[in-house]
């Protein structure tokens, strides 16, 4: 089992702690997910959705691996929205992806849903976003055993 847990776990988090920034401040609304795979199995993509009402989708960011004609490698808000905390744990959670346990390939995108989170939710994902990248940091920080 891999120390620094399980990638969509982390990926949920992420959104948890970067709620508001997702829903504008609405007290309710609803985040998608959308994942997609790469050749070797590492997740080449993912999207973002939010609804603040029921069947309204607006694509909030993207995160994209690679670069090619139609986005560049990295992180890009939609839509007007923007949130520092969600780019970085993006960031961090894509670049270092084979640090974490992977989704299973099912041969098609995968997806997540998040319903507005709770308080005590709010607080565990706070704290698994700092435990993973406080162990990230630390392995990063050791140096290479011979």
């Amino acid at each position: 089992m891999n120390p620094n847990g399980n990638l969509e776990r982390i990926l949920e988090s992420a959104i948890v702690i970067s709620w508001a920034d997702l829903t504008r401040g609405a007290p309710t609304g609803l985040i998608h997910i959308e994942y997609g795979f790469a050749a070797e199995g590492t997740l080449d993509y993912l999207k973002v959705w939010s609804s603040l009402s029921r069947g309204h989708w607006l694509l909030a960011c993207e995160y994209w691996m690679s670069a090619n004609t139609f986005h560049p490698a990295g992180i890009g808000f939609e839509n007007g929205y923007q949130s520092e905390g969600l780019a970085q744990a993006l960031e961090v959670a894509m670049q270092r992806q084979n640090s974490f346990v992977l989704p299973p390939n099912l041969g098609r995108q995968g997806l997540l849903q998040i319903s507005t989170p709770t308080a005590e939710e709010s607080a565990a994902a706070a704290a698994m976003i700092n435990v993973a990248f406080d162990r990230l940091n630390s392995t990063v920080d050791q140096p290479a055993v011979a």
